[in-house]
């Protein structure tokens, strides 16, 4: 029978929830537990995928195709939980459903209320996944924070859930702030006893509380805490601050909350040790790699908030320990590019450039110079989605003449839209779920570079986020001027994967799909460890490469045109 685990926050928001229960997943892996997990988001938008991710971060996508919340990426990476869009619920998609029940006439003529018809919508999305999974703990954890108007709903769901499933088999785990007051010179209990508070007049009682605080909680502070909130002393947890999220699951080992866990679900006697050799490996090269460091660029959009790529921050992560190395990483708006006549020699400074995802016109030109810089310099580059876009059209531009080539989502009108809408999507004007979306196929051209990378298998799947695609039309134009159309679709309909010659080139790949999301930090994504391997040997071996950033001695590619700018 599978358990359930529920994880609430209190007092402030980003307190780490995710985290927490992604730790607490990969705890309870480590002692052989099969593990689900779930996120339930009191939001009313049905996904986040129309949403800013100045607001919300990056739009995790599983392989089903779901837009997800970003800490379904965070579970993915912690655990071995295959998800999909059943994981992920928001109050828009509940309450839609239940909508479309009464318009279909499901529920015969009933008034329909929160109690007992959202609440039960909810409870079976729980349900569900719990059935079709069949894990030994199913975690889920609820988006905002107690006292919220709207995640009532949720806290009552889980809330009847823990009734009807007893006493040892279902606990609650709250996390919460404990503040330090520099003025008092001390931390302060309080937010966290007003947080269980609230918690306990929904009706939930916490079994444990993970206290955020920047620093060690006293033994007389958890023994105040645990008699405020009338828990044992210790089920208080404190969950410090530490210098990668990959120690968050060792701190807690430490504290005994796995092992409090599974006595409280009465899974010791099946499931007693916890092996974390491997992640204590993990964690030890992460913090102290033999081999070196690295510096990489990514050229973006949404460098402000670095969650906009927590994947692929994560995925960069993962290949610094593939290669025993330490990947520093700088985020470099791609408008402050576009009128800075020193971007070149702010570039030299790196061994590698990166240029992510992105939607708009905004920054567009500087991306176009940082491509290619890192083409005629020979800094290895990875273009990813919109990275890939804007390489075929600063490739198109410069070395195959056609002086005016974009894509239509920055140039409507342009002659040359080397980029164009999905011809899947052509007369479709939502926005919402109408992408390319999810796993797909990829075959990958014999001889390549990425063949390689992928150890010569012959096709692979990753997954997609993107509403624009290669204009196949010029795809012979680019190919007679060296570009490598390195992977395809199996029906040849889409452009999955572009590079340049290995005797032109040391690395410059682009791909459409997003490799960050399927990358864990003890089984690192080949591409990113191709990528930063690269990058490391760019930093060994070719110092004197970025003497001269205006020679194209590293391609063999005569310009044929030049934008004005230098775009």
């Amino acid at each position: 029978m599978t358990k359930y685990i529920f994880v609430t926050g209190g007092v402030v928001s980003s307190l780490g929830k995710g985290l927490a229960a992604s730790s607490i997943g990969c705890l309870l892996e480590t002692r052989g537990l099969k593990v689900q997990m779930m996120k339930l988001d009191p939001y009313i938008n049905v996904d986040p995928g129309t949403m800013s991710p100045f607001q919300h971060g990056e739009v995790f996508v599983t392989d089903d195709g779901a837009e997800t919340d970003l800490d379904l990426g965070h579970y993915e990476r912690f655990t071995n939980a295959k998800l999909t869009k059943a994981n992920n619920w928001t109050s828009g998609r509940i309450y839609l459903s239940v909508i479309e029940k009464e318009r279909r006439g499901d529920y015969l003529g009933k008034t329909i209320q929160v109690i007992p018809h959202i609440t039960d919508e909810i409870k079976m999305a729980v349900r569900v996944v719990a059935e079709k999974e069949q894990p030994n703990v199913l975690i889920v954890e609820i988006g905002g924070t107690v006292g919220d108007i709207e995640s009532l709903p949720f806290m009552e769901a889980i809330r009847q859930i823990g009734n009807e499933e007893g006493r040892g088999n279902a606990i609650y785990v709250h996390v919460t702030l404990v503040p330090y007051i520099a003025a008092a010179g001390e931390l302060k209990t309080k937010p966290t006893q007003h947080s269980v508070k609230e918690l306990r007049e929904i009706g939930i009682a916490p079994d444990i509380l993970l206290c955020r605080s920047d620093r060690p909680l006293s033994l007389d502070l958890r023994r105040k805490i645990a008699l405020f909130c009338n828990v044992q002393e210790n089920a208080v947890i404190s969950a410090l601050d530490v210098k990668t999220i990959y120690e968050v699951p060792l701190a807690f080992h430490e504290q005994e909350l796995d092992e409090l866990i599974v006595e409280s679900l009465n899974l010791k006697e099946e499931f007693p040790h916890a092996d974390l050799k491997n992640w204590r490996e993990l964690v030890a090269t992460i913090k102290e790699p033999s081999t070196g460091e690295v510096k990489i660029a990514i050229v973006g959009k949404y460098v402000e908030l670095e969650d906009s790529y927590k994947s692929l921050r994560e995925a960069l992560t993962h290949a610094g320990v593939a290669n025993n190395l330490k990947v520093n990483v700088n985020w470099i708006e791609s408008e402050s590019l576009i009128d800075d006549e020193n971007y070149q020699t702010r570039l030299q400074d790196y061994d590698a450039i990166l240029v992510p995802g992105g939607f708009g016109k905004r920054g567009i030109s500087g991306m176009i110079r940082a491509i290619k810089y890192a083409r005629k310099s020979g800094t290895p580059y990875f273009g990813i989605c919109l990275g890939m876009q804007t390489a075929c059209v600063e490739f198109a531009r410069n070395l195959c003449g056609l002086r005016d080539a974009d894509s239509t989502e920055f140039n409507a009108e342009t002659p040359f839209p080397i980029i164009f809408k999905l011809r899947d999507l052509v007369g479709v004007d939502e926005l919402g779920g109408t992408m390319r979306l999810g796993a797909w196929q990829c075959e990958l051209k014999e001889g390549s570079l990425v063949r390689d990378i992928y150890k010569n298998s012959p096709e692979i799947s990753e997954r997609h986020r993107h509403r624009y695609e290669f204009n196949p039309e010029f795809r012979q134009v680019l190919e007679k001027e060296g570009l490598v159309f390195s992977g395809v679709s199996p029906d040849g309909k889409f452009v999955e994967i572009i590079e340049l010659p290995r005797d032109a080139h040391p690395f410059f790949v682009g791909c459409q799909f997003h490799p960050e999301y399927k990358s864990k930090p003890l089984n690192a994504h080949p591409l990113f460890v191709s990528f930063v391997k690269a990058a490391w040997e760019n930093r060994v071996n070719s110092e004197n490469l970025k003497d001269d950033v205006t020679s194209d001695k590293q391609i063999e590619m005569p310009e044929r045109a030049a934008v004005a700018g230098e775009e």
